[in-house]
């Protein structure tokens, strides 16, 4: 506990010369551009400057949708055309009022397919966005659309100027690569914003954002790494009476996200074979992984987080257990974990997307649960803009990932997994059922998870709970599972007075 000592004497770093400042540790992005938004990291920064067409409501529970760069729309009878109408004083940056043009221009951009969005995914059901007037707009769809709305305040429906401008709260200031991206109040924003700057740290190591946060560098962690998990939180779950006293509050809340690791289903090897996938399933040793992870996990044994309605709760089929993984891999053809065409051990490769200490170890935790059952598994470490491209250009044959709920329903989750949105959308591994599609667009969401759970397209990780620490400086946080663009919300305490 030697290193909690210097907290006592930090400054209240949240204030510079009279400015406040937020800072905080995120992964390097690659682009700031609203249709590219397609990891959590990027929608941070890009939703400080690009405004969706709706929003989240910040303090609403449960979830519900409130304006913000347009009104909520009146939907006709049969569902299937959105009117929508600019907010009048809604403007860019360089002073100019958002038209009904901009907002189409931005939607026609992220329906191009020569622009590879992933997140064209939003506009598939789309006919045509058509101005009717200078402010209002409709969005005719193909068929009705139960969560359009929903699809409208996400990070991708950002709206930019010609020149580039947002309508956010903020705008970037500057932007070294590798390093930090620094965000300045927009002066004419129509809300009042406490924060005067916003810096987001490029750091992916989550032992350096601890270090990080304990120095005062940064007024926010997102997350605890294992390695300091029993330095910070009591055995009841708490945070340690020490670290409240200096100061520190815990925030704790479940997650609408799930992990897994997908197949690459146009793979010669796993593709095809679903005893396979689903003896690779039975090899993974759920209760083993909940200890490595700090007991911070749930199952997620199915396409949809815990908590989620209409979810699942039978039991799994292929859940832990390594005798049932050994005869699936010999119906698989792989017995003992051999390919009898080369009489050596079958040897799968793992992309991963980050190459820090906690993904090696947790490489090496997998790798352990497949040479159990005769399989050698070995990881491929990539910067994740690399990633990215060789998961949407189909160069991975299984893949780390995970899935952040972009609205609370099934569809969110299971449209992971359509035809339709094969790579490079959301569908990565390039999974196609036509049996799921169905099931998927009759919204029979039982019956698309039943088919999900037997193919298995992926192996089902888990149901991350999530745990952040702030300083108390920081005030007006509030947990979210949609935490894009809530820093215009935060608050500085000047500690000075």
């Amino acid at each position: 506990m030697a290193a909690l000592a210097v907290v006592a004497a930090l400054p209240a770093c949240g204030l510079a010369a009279g400015r406040k400042v937020f800072r905080r540790a995120l992964p390097m992005v690659a682009s700031m551009d609203p249709i590219k938004a397609g990891d959590t990291a990027a929608s941070q920064v890009i939703t400080q400057e690009y405004e969706p067409i709706l929003d989240i409501d910040y303090y609403a529970r449960p979830y519900k949708l409130r304006p913000c760069v347009c009104e909520m729309p009146e939907v006709s009878a049969d569902g299937l055309v959105y009117a929508f109408r600019v907010i009048d004083g809604v403007k860019f940056r360089n002073g100019s009022q958002v038209k009904a043009a901009d907002v189409k221009r931005c939607l026609d951009r992220l329906a191009d397919r020569r622009n590879a969005s992933s997140g064209m995914w939003l506009m598939h059901n789309v006919k045509s966005v058509d101005v009717t007037g200078e402010l209002t707009f409709t969005v005719t769809l193909k068929e009705p659309q139960h969560v359009f709305k929903w699809l409208m305040a996400m990070p991708y429906t950002g709206v930019m100027a010609e020149d580039g401008t947002g309508t956010g709260a903020y705008y970037l200031r500057e932007w070294r690569k590798s390093h930090e991206m620094v965000f300045e109040r927009n002066p004419i924003y129509r809300e009042k914003v406490d924060i005067d700057e916003v810096r987001f740290m490029v750091v992916d190591d989550l032992s350096t954002q601890w270090l990080m946060f304990l120095s005062g560098e940064i007024d926010f962690l997102s997350s605890i790494s294992r390695d300091n998990w029993d330095a910070v939180i009591a055995p009841d779950g708490t945070l340690l009476p020490e670290l409240a006293a200096k100061g520190m509050t815990l925030n704790s809340s479940p997650s609408l996200t799930i992990y897994f690791i997908g197949f690459n289903m146009k793979d010669p090897v796993v593709g095809p074979n679903r005893k396979l996938r689903q003896a690779l399933n039975c090899a993974f040793n759920f209760p083993a992984w909940k200890k490595f992870m700090n007991n911070r996990v749930l199952p997620c044994d199915g396409p949809l987080p815990i908590g989620m309605a209409g979810r699942l709760e039978t039991p799994f089929a292929y859940s832990y257990d390594e005798e049932k993984a050994k005869r699936l891999l010999a119906e698989a053809g792989y017995p003992g974990g051999v390919d009898p065409k080369t009489g050596r051990r079958l040897s799968l490769e793992l992309a991963i997307g980050r190459a820090t200490q906690d993904m090696r170890e947790m490489a090496e935790l997998l790798a352990a649960f497949y040479d159990r059952v005769g399989v050698e598994l070995t990881a491929k470490y990539m910067t994740w803009e690399a990633f990215l491209s060789a998961m949407n250009e189909g160069r991975v044959q299984l893949f780390n990932t995970g899935w952040v709920g972009d609205y609370p329903d099934p569809e969110n989750f299971l449209m992971l997994l359509h035809t339709k949105n094969a790579a490079p959308g959301v569908n990565h591994g390039c999974y196609s059922s036509p049996e799921f599609d169905r099931a998927f667009d009759a919204q029979d969401w039982r019956k698309a998870q039943e088919i999900v759970r037997e193919d298995c397209p992926w192996i089902f990780l888990h149901t991350p709970r999530i745990y952040s620490l702030r300083w108390n400086r920081l005030e007006n946080y509030i947990s979210t599972d949609f935490n894009h663009g809530t820093v215009k919300y935060f608050r500085i305490k000047d500690e000075t007075k």
